[in-house]
């Protein structure tokens, strides 16, 4: 599982992967060259993290 995240929505994204996996995520920035194409998963923003389980 992954959710893509904008500075504003990371907390959100952090406590909403906790609560569906029941696991500790990881969090890491997307790449320079995937910024313009990645949205975040929660509002139209570039997304600057992805948060997953591996």
């Amino acid at each position: 599982m992954e959710k893509y995240s904008c500075e504003n929505h990371i907390d959100h994204a952090l406590d909403m992967f906790v609560a569906e996996q029941k696991a500790f995520p990881i969090m890491d920035k997307v790449e320079d060259e995937k910024k313009l194409s990645t949205k975040c998963s929660y509002c139209e923003h570039p997304a600057e993290y992805i948060v997953s389980s591996k």
